[in-house]
């Protein structure tokens, strides 16, 4: 009988999850789209969501179109039964988002960062602050934020706590989770920043329909999510897509992870700035951080033979790391996002025959090379997104 009950629950939830999700990413939808979308049986489509709408959790949204007889229900998920906060922990700043359970931005916050100094208790204290903002700016009370995501540089060992090992930043085995709970009793949720960013893009952007696909974060450093089968590759320790610490030239330039020849050496922003400053012979490139500076150089490349190389360059180098991912794992798509690659996004046509000429033909020629259309807060948004997976795997269990 017990394991009857356990059994009959264990199904429920199952099918909860299913729908929830469903209608989380796809809707509006009617019970029968669920239906044919699911293959659940009408019965328990009806029940479930008789459920959920008992629980505020789905609302009907007005009819759907007939061709004749009774109209079917739209349904959605309803929007301010809950809240989610997304945190962009990157190289320049720290920027805090909160949204509504449709995903809708509500109010945000940013906090600049001195990249020579990214101390993990200053990071900590800007997230503390920012939940403080978020919520106070859109009237909204913690008890009803489901949880915090944070996407952050470097990888994110995953366990009771989650601790965070970045060289680019001078962080080893930090204990983020622990330093920012200690100011906070919502539930967090942290994750590499690229990984978010993927996570993002899969359900919101570029990534949609996709399978396999790898989504390549290019800001102050280089970081990149795998996507196989509809998950997010992670490897042994969490520490797969370290795409920036791949080796593009051996013995190449000195990198900020110690080694020499990363790619992230050729393409992360710091780096494309430092080559074109070679480039100035030494002269200090315009601008007062990474961002005006890189903007300062594509700016500059229509009338600078000098800028126009570096950038020609950038777009050669970045190829290659292309053609890698695609001869590495064959994916339908890649995605490339961050606030750098958005700034070089006129370079796309010269990064997609740089990859061309070095990868291999049959899968570049299955393979879509293309901007993150979420822009740069894509990896908040995807950070906020890590409660929300979290609930909607659970089936969605009712709030206390």
């Amino acid at each position: 009988m017990e394991l009857a009950r356990a059994t009959n629950r264990s199904v429920r939830l199952r099918n909860r999850s299913a729908l929830l999700t469903k209608l989380f990413l796809d809707a509006p939808l009617t019970r029968q789209d669920l239906v044919r979308s699911t293959g659940l049986s009408q019965p328990a489509v009806s029940n479930v969501v008789a459920d959920l709408i008992d629980e505020g959790i789905v609302v009907e949204a007005g009819a759907a179109e007939s061709d004749g007889g009774r109209p079917s229900m739209l349904l959605r998920v309803a929007a301010r039964y809950a809240f989610v906060i997304g945190v962009d922990v990157g190289e320049t700043r720290v920027r805090v988002e909160l949204f509504d359970f449709a995903m809708t931005l509500l109010a945000s916050v940013e906090y600049p960062l001195d990249p020579a100094r990214t101390e993990p208790d200053v990071v900590a204290g800007h997230v503390l602050t920012g939940i403080e903002v978020v919520t106070g700016r859109a009237g909204v009370a913690t008890a009803d934020v489901l949880g915090v995501g944070i996407g952050v540089s470097g990888v994110v060992q995953q366990g009771d706590e989650a601790v965070v090992h970045a060289q680019a930043l001078g962080w080893d085995r930090v204990p983020l989770e622990r330093l920012i709970g200690a100011g906070t009793d919502l539930p967090l949720h942290i994750d590499n920043g690229a990984k978010t960013l993927g996570q993002a893009e899969m359900w919101f952007g570029a990534g949609r329909g996709a399978r396999h696909a790898v989504f390549a974060l290019v800001g102050s450093g280089v970081g990149a999510a795998v996507v196989t089968n509809g998950a997010t590759y992670r490897g042994a320790s969490s520490s797969a897509g370290e795409w920036g610490h791949t080796t593009l030239v051996y013995g190449g330039r000195a990198c900020r992870c110690g080694a020499r020849g990363c790619l992230e050496a050729y393409v992360g922003a710091e780096a494309i700035i430092d080559r074109y400053r070679e480039a100035r012979r030494g002269h200090a490139v315009p601008g007062e951080d990474e961002e005006s500076q890189l903007a300062a150089l594509v700016a500059a490349a229509d009338t600078s033979p000098t800028a126009r190389r570096v950038l020609d360059d950038t777009a050669g180098y970045l190829g290659a790391g292309v053609a890698n991912l695609i001869n590495l794992f064959n994916p339908e798509r890649v995605v490339l996002g961050g606030w750098a690659a958005m700034a070089l996004g006129d370079l796309l046509p010269a990064v997609r025959e740089a990859a061309g000429r070095q990868a291999l033909r049959q899968p570049y020629e299955q393979a879509s090379i293309e901007l993150c259309r979420l822009g740069v807060d894509a990896v908040a948004l995807g950070a906020a997104t890590l409660p929300i997976a979290r609930f909607l795997t659970t089936g969605g269990v009712p709030r206390a």
